[in-house]
């Protein structure tokens, strides 16, 4: 299926036409933040959550506050321009705009970019391999969405040379973090735990979402310091993301900094992921935008 035409700025360009300057901050220094929102049958899921954290982003990286108001229509004008997808992601970019060669900003508009592509569906289970490279928690842009995504491209890059769909990343302290695009939660004795924003972590929309899930059902779940030998002796794993939803774990591995793919682990999905699985199904097939 084509994708035809995005939307820059204030309104929509064909695709052959939709183009930024090659002096925009969010090419020559990654000074950009962005959201990728999951779109299903046409409809993009949880918008406003979204906007909230594009602009909390903007606001932590010293952008202009965005109008949520002309992304959200400008959201709709691409969902409606292009053909319907059954399943991909929309994705909002927005920069500083256009500076100088180097790290100072000039006064000029930001640049707004809204992007749409179609995927294929995610396999039923995924693989994971906790890379030796960390995450800054004391880094000033811990928790902000930026556009600086380079470590992610070269962890994930290493994951899929090894035969891993993802990587997991430590903080500089050695406790467990995340994934170079999702949150981990590990399963053990029916308690639920996932790693605390102290490691660094991007509060995802999904993670957030099955914490208020999990918690509204009864289920013993918990936001701590988890040291990433915890994985190896979890009853289950599983990783969310906008787009994988709730996604069991097969396969745990590390790489050690010799390259050396070691500790391999087979899991199997289990009744809590499954249980989780469903009820956010649920929730999501009742609200477009919880």
């Amino acid at each position: 299926m084509t994708i035809t035409h995005f939307w820059i700025n204030d309104g929509l360009v064909p695709i052959d036409d939709a183009k930024v300057s090659v002096l925009d901050h969010g090419f020559t220094v990654a000074d950009g933040v962005f959201e990728t929102l999951l779109v299903t049958d046409g409809k993009v899921f949880a918008l406003d959550r979204h906007l909230a954290r594009l602009a909390n982003s903007a606001n932590g990286l010293g952008l202009s506050a965005p109008n949520g108001q002309l992304i959200s229509e400008g959201i709709h004008q691409v969902l409606a321009k292009n053909p319907e997808i059954e399943f991909g992601r929309i994705r909002v970019t927005l920069t500083s705009g256009s500076g100088p060669l180097g790290s100072d900003r000039s006064s000029n508009s930001p640049t707004l970019v809204i992007s749409m592509a179609e995927q294929a569906p995610w396999p039923e289970t995924t693989t994971l391999l906790l890379v030796p490279w960390t995450r800054n928690e004391n880094s000033p842009l811990a928790g902000l969405k930026t556009t600086s995504y380079a470590e992610n491209v070269f962890a994930l890059d290493a994951a899929k040379k090894n035969g891993f769909s993802e990587a997991i990343f430590c903080d500089s302290s050695g406790r467990l973090c995340e994934g170079t695009g999702s949150n981990i939660f590990a399963v053990k004795d029916d308690e639920i735990f996932t790693p605390s924003e102290a490691s660094g972590l991007l509060r995802g929309i999904t993670r957030d979402l099955v914490i208020e899930l999990a918690r509204s059902a009864g289920l013993n779940i918990s936001e701590r310091d988890v040291d990433p030998a915890e994985l190896w002796d979890a009853d289950e794993l599983f990783i969310t993301s906008s787009t994988r939803d709730i996604h069991p774990v097969s396969e745990l591995a590390k790489l050690d900094f010799a390259g050396t793919v070691v500790d391999r682990k087979v899991l199997a999905s289990g009744l809590v992921t499954e249980k989780l699985r469903n009820i956010f199904n649920g929730k999501r097939s009742e609200n477009l935008n919880p």
